[in-house]
């Protein structure tokens, strides 16, 4: 086992980019092509992604559409988004689906928050771990005497920094989102 510290920071940007793409699916009442991220059709005999047989975009701040490629895959896709728990309705004209954005309630705007919380706390828990596991091969080189008592300090130094910087741009991310989904 050898310390790569490389390794550990490229791990900890990922926790934070998972981070990133959990909150990019999570509703504020604007409109967002990420927000259909999650969406599955089912058609041609197997679940795949909404963007694999249609092109979202968002013409207004209030309103998504969805323009279906296959005209025969229409209601499969108006039907994969209504089914997706979004709280969206969604509206066939043509090869067209338009989605308008309804405002959010309170009560949703507060469970939204918690969602986010729980992604953040998620995300803050994988960065800790990959602390640990940096930590734990520097105590292994430390005892198999594989580099000096200065060194061993110096790196875990580093791994705390690492971990600090992560932890801090999670914090941001989430008061930022929060921030956004309490917005009205």
């Amino acid at each position: 086992m050898s310390f790569n510290k490389d390794d550990i920071k490229r791990r900890m940007d990922a926790a934070v980019d998972v981070l990133h793409k959990e909150f990019a699916g999570l509703r504020t009442g604007r409109a967002s092509a990420g927000m259909l991220d999650p969406v599955m059709v089912e058609a041609y005999g197997s679940k795949m992604p909404l963007n694999q047989v249609g092109t979202v975009s968002v013409p207004e701040p209030r309103m998504l559409v969805v323009q279906v490629w296959d005209g025969s895959q229409v209601k499969a896709v108006e039907k994969a988004i209504r089914d997706a728990g979004l709280g969206l309705n969604p509206q066939p004209e043509g090869n067209n689906i338009r989605i308008p954005i309804p405002d959010l309630s309170q009560e949703r705007r507060a469970e939204l928050q918690k969602v986010a919380g729980k992604y953040a706390e998620a995300a803050r828990v994988s960065v800790r771990n990959i602390r640990r596991d940096g930590m734990d091969s520097l105590k292994k080189m430390e005892k198999d005497k594989a580099t000096s008592e200065d060194e061993i300090k110096r790196m875990s130094d580093e791994v705390q920094k690492l971990t600090d910087q992560a932890i801090n741009k999670i914090d941001t991310m989430l008061s930022d989102k929060e921030k956004d989904i309490m917005k009205v």
